[in-house]
């Protein structure tokens, strides 16, 4: 997305900056996802207080991805642009503005709005962090902040809606639902304070031309597909989200034949002839999206098929979410390193054998199953995720010059963030679809998808850099 070249060492902060700064992106990201996430448990809730009804829940959610999938791309761009600390500041303090119209508003209709201002303003953010980093760290700390960037996002999807369950239940101050987004002002004003004490100056370059027609192309692409998907698991599969899909999709492939033509296109060229980057992007593409909508479907069948509230909901996910952060330490610890794609194979298998083995105690034993039982599977799967999100986009930068690793780590950062979107709307139709008759059903179809994603994604792991992203 960015084409920023790397800095000489003596221009890269020191290390300890270079940790605030990764702090700092992190902090926005997960923001970003948590907020994309926390309705899914408070919609109804945030329904019967403001008495929106179906069709406030139908939109608290897809008002906030539709903006954000429609102008990500084109956030990063306008940040080479005009500078990316600059958009970095206007996205927090626009983020957390909304954030905090979303929490003091009346009525539907405002924090409908409110939403969308969200989802805008977090698709000026989140692009910046990713080029910060690139132009100001080493290509060592930039490969570990990169094996970050998955596993934060899969642990805030958790977060996200469990979080909202936990608030909820507690009331604090008799505020209901509103902390879920009221939070935000604080760890908001926080991270504005230290943006601009830390992040580098930069002018950026006015000579840089965002492609409108691209833009817009990629923008009504996002939203056809988004809305198509959330529409049609929310009130069926009528005509309208089917046209709305087969739009978008119509859109992209305009899309992409404009990315061929372009004088000035959002992707560097030479990164769509690199075997290793696209076959890259394809299996994060898969695996970003099956895992992202895996946790998040686990978090419903504990609740929805077994009865669990949200707090022991969150009880029985934290032996996912250790096997998760085990493997990333795993990984950034010299693993990836010395494997390379050969890690990714065995995140992709080890993530297996857990769904494997949890559709084996699902079909045995149905709503039966016992929390205790879950444990084991749930840690293998957090291992085999935690592999998967932590090495695809370290292995994926390895053959990329220094010239493209701008542009191959802000399409990279994309591709999490869109990749999260489409697996969540996917992965979740596909277990509502499939619970017609109980949720131990939605949750078997489930993991036979994500199986069959995962046997789709090995094959293409030879194609991959042998090697990964290293100084």
């Amino acid at each position: 997305m960015t084409t920023a070249t790397q800095p000489s060492a003596t221009t890269r902060p020191a290390g300890r900056l270079m940790w605030a700064i990764l702090g700092l992106v992190l902090l926005a990201d997960a923001l970003d996802v948590i907020d994309g996430t926390v309705t899914n448990i408070a919609a109804p809730t945030i329904a019967r207080d403001l008495g929106g009804g179906a069709g406030l829940i139908k939109w608290l959610g897809p008002a906030y991805l539709l903006a954000m999938g429609a102008l990500l791309i084109v956030g990063g761009r306008l940040g080479d642009k005009y500078g990316q600390r600059r958009l970095f500041l206007v996205g927090l303090v626009g983020f957390t503005a909304a954030s905090a119209v979303a929490g003091f508003a009346p009525d539907p209709e405002l924090l409908i709005v409110a939403r969308v201002a969200q989802g805008a303003f977090g698709a000026l953010l989140l692009p910046q962090g990713v080029a910060i980093m690139t132009k100001a760290f080493s290509r060592d700390m930039l490969a570990k902040a990169f094996s970050l960037f998955g596993p934060v996002l899969a642990v805030s999807s958790v977060v996200g809606p469990v979080l909202a369950g936990l608030i909820i239940s507690a009331d604090l101050f008799g505020l209901s639902w509103r902390p879920i987004f009221l939070l935000n002002l604080v760890l908001g004003a926080v991270g504005i304070v230290v943006a601009v004490r830390i992040l580098p100056r930069d002018r950026g370059d006015r000579s840089i031309v965002v492609d409108g027609w691209a833009s817009g192309l990629l923008g009504v692409g996002m939203l056809g597909v988004l809305f198509g998907l959330i529409q049609g698991s929310t009130d069926g599969w009528s005509a309208l989200p089917i046209a709305a899909i087969v739009v978008g999709v119509l859109f992209f492939c305009a899309f992409a034949y404009r990315q061929r033509t372009a004088a000035h296109p959002l992707i560097v060229p030479s990164l769509l002839k690199k075997r290793g980057f696209t076959s890259g992007m394809l299996i994060g593409l898969t695996t970003f999206a099956a895992g992202t909508g895996l946790i998040f479907v686990l978090s419903l069948f504990l609740q929805e098929g077994l009865s669990l509230g949200a707090r022991n909901a969150s009880l029985a996910l934290v032996p996912l979410t250790a096997g998760l952060l085990v493997a990333t330490f795993a990984a950034m610890g010299g693993l990836v390193t010395r494997l390379g794609r050969r890690l990714v194979l065995v995140g992709l298998a080890t993530c297996a054998l857990g769904c494997g083995a949890l559709l084996a105690l699902v079909v045995t034993l149905g709503a039966a199953v016992s929390v205790w039982a879950l444990i084991p599977t749930f840690v293998v799967i957090g291992l085999g995720i935690g592999l998967c999100f932590t090495t695809i986009p370290t292995v994926a930068l390895g053959d990329a010059t220094p010239e493209e690793a701008g542009s191959a780590s802000g399409s990279l950062g994309s591709l999490q963030q869109l990749a999260s979107a489409i697996g969540s709307a996917v992965v979740v139709s596909i277990f509502f679809g499939a619970s017609a008759t109980g949720f131990v059903g939605g949750m078997e179809v489930t993991l036979i998808v994500v199986l069959g994603l995962l046997a789709l994604s090995a094959p293409v792991v030879a194609l991959m850099p042998k090697a990964a992203l290293t100084e």
